[in-house]
């Protein structure tokens, strides 16, 4: 057991710590929330640039590529270049392609800044959740801040909807954009003054630009992939070229990281039994959830008539359980328990509330039904993002904490562009289906009209169905890979060469 006593002070906790944690989660909240918040501008938007509908999808596409892409391209230069310097550089980028964004005089102009805000999302993200692992060391005090980073990352999606439609129906939907600058400023001069970077952490190797390369093209080839098989089909040669390719990239990608001396994703970081639980939950669990923001969205607006703003209202108790389950629930238990126990009914919380959610109608109460389905979701993944945030960056070293980060992030974003892909195509064929089998039942155009919304509510119901057991098998894979101990009192997070002497001072050995 090392002797804690005699810590250089560059491992002592860092006294503005806390304040940091305000700056960082405004960051984090930037981004995640820019995920959702340009959804409901999007319609304005298209009338006001002229978009087309084909390409409409790339407004939200573009931005998922670069960010989704780029993700560990952008923890790995968060370690080797210093993760303050890229979390600036990433919110000053962030700022300008919002700025841009919101000047955007056509659809090429809006499309290239998007592209920018995932670049420069792709830079920040990981930074952001790396200065927080390396901040924070003490089992407590690291449960405290993943719970509120946690609740950060789990609500921004909702809090961006209901951003967008205030901004959309009051302002302008280039607000949207112009939000994100104001955010950018207090989180940067808050970052330069009050944010100290442990000057061991810092990764001295030279960037592995194969690897690089071949991760880029192979999660934007997959990403894209599921995009097309929206758009085109299954079983189009371009939706399977695509597989192929990020197939054949992406097992190239783990062939070279094998081999190099430096590589971008060392495998020790992915092939810890906990850390690749984490991943794979995480990832199943965020296409469940995107796809129940995507269909209620659609739901509340176009069937129960709801405005922008009220369709944002009514997120706001998901948002409330998120924030209960993470920072009540998952803070307090995270040094009591073992993180399975916490992650595993926490997704199976989640899925009971999905399941009430698949019950609507074509005259669904609020009250009765949707509220208490998204209450429990809220609840549960509040309670499992928590220390899923936490595990996926404990016992891993100092060097690789940037990419650690960005592996939790691209299991994210991956998951929402496939959840967003996959759920929807599934519902289009439900919809698609009903509507043909039923084609006869319409008498009267408010006949048509019921009976197109009944098809709709058919294709949502059919999807959500699916969230839920890809839920299911979230908690599965939680209970069944996750074994570490409770945090903070066991190595049992590190069994792939993580109990170096270097380690992250929580660990204790």
């Amino acid at each position: 057991m090392p002797k804690t006593d005699a810590l250089p002070a560059a491992t002592q906790p860092d006294p503005r710590r806390w304040k940091a944690l305000i700056f960082i989660g405004l960051a984090q909240l930037m981004v995640v929330l820019d995920a959702t918040i340009v959804n409901i501008a999007l319609p304005s938007a298209q009338k006001d640039l002229g978009i087309t509908d084909g390409n409409r999808q790339w407004v939200i596409t573009a931005y998922a590529l670069a960010f989704g892409g780029l993700l560990l391209f952008g923890g790995r230069v968060a370690d080797l270049w210093g993760r303050k310097r890229t979390f600036v550089v990433g919110l000053t980028g962030f700022a300008l392609a919002s700025a841009l964004g919101g000047a955007a005089a056509n659809t090429a102009m809006l499309l290239g800044a998007r592209a920018l805000q995932g670049v420069f999302g792709a830079l920040l993200a990981p930074a952001a959740l790396s200065l927080l692992a390396v901040m924070f060391t003490e089992a407590k005090e690291r449960a405290k801040a993943f719970g509120i980073y946690g609740a950060i990352a789990g609500g921004g999606g909702a809090i961006g909807l209901i951003l967008g439609g205030l901004l959309t129906e009051y302002m302008n939907w280039r607000w949207t954009f112009f939000v994100n600058i104001p955010f950018a400023i207090v989180a940067a001069a808050g970052a330069v003054l009050v944010i100290r970077e442990p000057a061991e952490g810092r990764n001295r190797n030279r960037l592995d630009v194969p690897g690089v390369l071949l991760v880029t093209t192979g999660l934007v080839a997959l990403v894209y992939g599921f995009t097309r098989a929206e758009s085109d089909g299954w079983s189009a040669g371009i939706t399977i070229g695509l597989f192929v390719a990020a197939a054949v990239l992406l097992a190239a990608f783990v062939l070279v990281e094998r081999k190099v001396k430096a590589p971008l994703l060392p495998l020790r970081v992915v092939l810890d039994r906990n850390r690749g639980g984490v991943y794979l939950s995480l990832g199943l669990a965020v296409i469940g959830m995107f796809g129940l923001f995507l269909f209620l969205t659609y739901y509340l607006q176009i069937v129960l008539g709801y405005s922008p703003v009220l369709t944002g209202v009514a997120f706001l108790p998901m948002v409330a359980g998120m924030i209960t389950g993470s920072t009540q629930i998952g803070a307090r238990l995270m040094t009591r328990v073992p993180a399975r126990f916490l992650m595993a009914p926490g997704f199976l919380v989640a899925s009971i509330g999905m399941l009430l959610l698949t019950q609507i109608g074509l005259d669904t109460s609020y009250p009765a039904l949707i509220l208490p389905g998204l209450i429990l979701m809220g609840l549960g993944m509040g309670t499992a993002f928590m220390p899923a945030m936490s595990l996926a960056t404990h016992g891993v070293q100092p060097r690789d904490a940037g990419v650690a980060s960005a592996m939790v992030n691209t299991s994210q974003q991956v998951g929402g562009a496939i959840g967003t892909a996959l759920l929807n195509t599934i519902a289009a064929s439900a919809t698609t289906t009903w509507l043909a089998a039923h084609a006869g039942a319409a008498t009267s155009p408010a006949a048509a009209k019921a009976v197109q919304f009944q098809g709709m509510v058919h294709g949502f119901s059919t999807a959500i169905w699916w969230s839920f057991g890809i839920l299911v098998t979230a908690a599965a894979i939680a209970f069944v890979l996750v074994n570490a101990g409770r945090p903070g009192t066991t190595v049992a997070a590190s069994s792939a060469g993580t109990t170096e002497s270097n380690d992250i001072p929580v660990l204790v050995h």
